[in-house]
């Protein structure tokens, strides 16, 4: 029985790297066994070994020294093999390639959990800032929509640096190549990993033993025309008694859409790019090597850099030939995460890491207007993240339930953020240091068969997290989780904790502007006067915090072998969000709602400061500055004012099952969810989840698949729930999506003829070329439907063959 089998037969992930086991055969097994006893008896004699990792397990080499290589990589827990009390969602690479995914872009794209504002190519120009932005191409998880600044993604379970100005982590700049999996907890974890990790957090695992040279050539397009998609790789990957290295290298390159490719966008927004052109090379480095028998040496090394290009009209009629945009952006990116890991007696591993990631995202553009032609705005964003951690996890004591594991732990991290631009007023230099320590208890309170009055199983977890900005605040971050087996078939999980995310520094120190304008552009008397108009940063920010509470109902009845379920029901209470407080600047003087933002009949010295204020003063009245006739002065800086509140239910069924002479699977993955937020206490609750250019209140992704060792055959379901655009009254329904996906993958026999080696996956992805619901645009360079939730790729063919050599 193979490791899959036994994965897919317990309901459980099981994850290995297919170049540790493509030469070994599995002895049968006939036997009523555990999910544990099942793996040991598979992996006998076999030179592997499985670590638990949450609820499935890890299959590695073993070492010199008999244990496995190096400490296993898990997300919901700092403690090796510990239980899980949040939902985990792990998507294997394989799994992502046999669905047509070639990038781990296409993979978060079909997460329902995972909304696609943000920071994300293709957002368009008439999203909301705060809902998402392209700012090169980069792609970022944003769990639950609450931004991919409240998002924590790690790699190998280390930061990175963060890409342009809001706090997102770019995932396509790593090679698929290189990657094993991903882990997705959209739960709080601040408690584990500290700030950003309020709606959740995502772990890159990347492959490690991997003891070949693998090459692979992909092609694809849109039968509508454009997203021509070319995308070429090579990994090498050598293995040792005492270690390992995989070396990984990509070049992918991606055509633009324009709006005279789709029918639905040439006559309402002529000359826009829908999706822009992208280019990129990735590299990764992954390399272990034990010093002696306990120490070993681990290091990650990534580069990237990207181009991107648009093109926008200067015209309503959407000539280009009249006057238009083209805007370029470049982005650099690396990361370098060394580790040492010291193994030590009741199985304690204690590691000092450290990482240091750097960005570099330039922008700028050209406008022409006939055959004059002038330099947009330009600029740089420079960001940089470094950080050293001293940790260790392992062992306490026994009880009889079990063992009691602790993970202890302390660091530093430090944050740079700089800005430069074409503009001197634009320049931001600042950073941010934070001090750490964190702690986490497992506890098995009673095992199978201890206790049957009480049930089957309890196992109890603790978490606590400190964490010191000098400059901003404190922040103490607990968790607690519960799992409870009544029975075999059941299990009930829970979780409460307390999550937060810092101001960015670009929120702290993006420079304030002053300027003059009408008082009636604020809702004043068209009669006369005028208005100080204040925006910008400020470095006054506190913390936004977050409570999370969460409880799953997980079933895995023995009755129907391979059919799991389980529905988790969750809540976060975000409260503090840095915002903009006046959302409607037109009614900053006549709604009382504004009015703790507004300085009344202000005098000269008001006057004076808030043009003090500004690192540039601009007049936009119509009229020469006039103290006497200033009569309001709005301040409409950043404040921590806002509240946000998020509940919904995530349900997960897989059924696993032999069929024709291979193994079946059945999954549906869905996510409903309510959001809401409240700027100030003086404005009202609007609704967020449901409505433009935020996540729908239903996503969902069924899957049917069956395999056996050469041909794979996977067919998708993609449901993208409808939304309101609540920017008229009435509201105006914009109707949802429902894409279908075909793939195809052979397997040839990889010992036999010319083929060998070879695997071959074709892909029909929105089979039946759905397309996106129009809305309605002001400008000429909207983009005409809900760029957050909706692509406008179409149907899209492609072809993927990779050879192992």
């Amino acid at each position: 029985m193979s490791l899959q089998d036994i994965a897919r037969l317990f309901g459980r992930n099981v994850s290995v790297d297919d170049a540790l086991v493509a030469k070994q055969l599995a002895p049968a097994l006939d036997a009523k066994l555990t999910f544990e006893e099942a793996l040991a008896a598979a992996l006998a004699n076999s030179g592997l070994t499985a670590s638990l990792s949450g609820g499935g397990a890890v299959i590695q080499k073993v070492s010199a020294s008999g244990g496995a290589q190096g400490d296993i990589v898990v997300t919901g827990s700092r403690i090796r093999g510990a239980p899980i009390a949040s939902t985990t969602l792990t998507y294997q690479r394989e799994e992502m390639r046999s669905a047509g995914q070639s990038s781990l872009a296409d993979a978060i794209r079909a997460i329902p959990q995972n909304f696609g504002g943000g920071q994300n190519a293709g957002v368009g120009y008439n999203v909301p800032a705060g809902n998402g932005v392209d700012l090169d191409g980069g792609a970022t998880i944003n769990l639950r929509g609450l931004g991919s600044d409240a998002t924590l993604t790690l790699l190998d379970g280390r930061r990175m640096s963060y890409a342009g100005a809001t706090q997102g982590i770019d995932v396509s700049a790593i090679p698929f190549g290189a990657i094993e999996r991903i882990d997705v907890v959209p739960d709080g974890a601040s408690a584990l990993f500290g700030s950003d990790a309020v709606a959740g957090v995502a772990n890159v695992i990347l492959r490690r033993d991997f003891d070949r040279l693998e090459t692979s050539a992909r092609l694809g397009g849109s039968t509508d025309g454009g997203n021509f998609q070319q995308q070429y790789g090579a990994t090498a990957g050598k293995t040792w008694g005492s270690g390992s290295a995989t070396l990984s290298y990509e070049f992918a390159r991606t055509t633009a859409v324009e709006a005279s490719q789709r029918d639905y966008a040439q006559s309402r927004r002529p000359g826009v790019t829908l999706s822009p052109y992208l280019r990129h090379h990735n590299a990764a480095l992954v390399a272990r090597q034990s010093i002696f028998d306990n120490l070993t040496f681990d290091v990650d090394l990534l580069y990237n850099k990207r181009w991107w290009a648009q093109t926008l009209p200067l015209n309503s009629a959407g000539d280009l030939t009249v006057s238009r945009a083209d805007f370029s952006r470049t982005s650099q990116s690396w990361t370098a995460a060394p580790s040492l890991t010291l193994a030590l007696p009741a199985d304690w591993r204690v590691s000092l890491g450290g990482s240091y990631g750097w960005n570099r995202s330039e922008f700028g553009g050209i406008y022409t207007y006939g055959t004059a032609t002038s330099s947009a705005n330009s600029g740089v964003y420079r960001n940089v993240t470094q950080n050293v951690e001293l940790s260790g996890n392992g062992n306490v004591f026994e009880l009889p339930g079990g063992t009691v594991k602790a993970a202890l732990g302390m660091g530093y991290r430090q944050t740079l953020f700089t800005r430069t631009g074409s503009s001197a007023s634009a320049f931001i230099d600042a950073s941010q240091d934070s001090y750490y320590a964190f702690g986490e208890l497992s506890v098995p309170v009673f095992a199978p068969g201890q206790v049957p009055i009480l049930g089957e199983s309890l196992d109890l977890s603790l978490a606590a997290r400190y964490e010191r900005y000098p400059d901003v605040d404190f922040v103490v971050t607990p968790k607690l989780g519960a799992i409870y087996a009544p029975t075999k078939d059941i299990s009930l999980k829970g979780s409460w904790g307390r999550s937060f995310r810092t101001p960015t520094l670009y929120e702290q120190y993006r420079p304030t502007t002053t300027a003059l304008y009408a008082a009636s552009s604020f809702g004043g008397s068209a009669t006369g006067g005028t208005v100080l108009y204040v925006s910008g940063g400020n470095a006054d920010l506190q913390p936004e915090r977050s409570t999370n509470w969460s409880a799953t109902l997980d079933l895995h009845p023995r009755a129907f072998a391979g059919l799991t379920l389980e529905v988790s029901y969750f809540a976060i209470h975000y409260r503090n969000r840095i915002v903009t407080p006046i959302m409607y600047t037109s009614q900053a003087l006549s709604s009382s709602a504004y009015a703790q933002y507004v300085t009344a009949n202000p005098d000269a010295a008001e006057q004076a400061a808030a043009i003090a204020k500004g690192t540039t003063f601009t007049n936009y009245s119509g009229s020469a500055y006039d103290s006497a006739n200033v009569i309001a002065i709005v301040d409409n800086s950043s404040v921590n004012a806002g509240r946000q509140d998020v509940q919904g239910v995530d349900a997960r069924v897989t059924y696993d099952f032999r069929a024709r002479g291979g193994t079946a699977r059945m999954l549906v993955n869905a996510s409903y969810l309510k959001s809401q937020q409240q700027i100030s206490a003086e404005q009202a609750v609007t609704q967020m989840a449901g409505t433009l250019f935020n996540p729908p209140h239903l996503r969902a992704r069924g899957e049917v698949s069956w395999r056996n060792d050469t041909l794979s055959l996977v067919g998708a379901v993609n449901y993208i729930g409808p939304v309101q655009d609540t920017r008229s009254d009435p509201s105006v329904r914009i109707a949802g999506m429902v894409p279908v996906d075909f793939t195809i993958r052979y397997h040839f026999d990889r010992t036999k003829g010319p083929l060998a080696g070879i695997d071959a996956i074709a892909s029909l992805q929105n089979a039946f070329n759905d397309e996106p619901s129009p809305i309605a645009t002001t400008a000429y360079t909207d983009t005409p439907y809900d760029s957050t939730n909706y692509t406008p790729f179409g149907r899209v063919v492609s072809l993927t063959v990779t050879k192992a050599w």
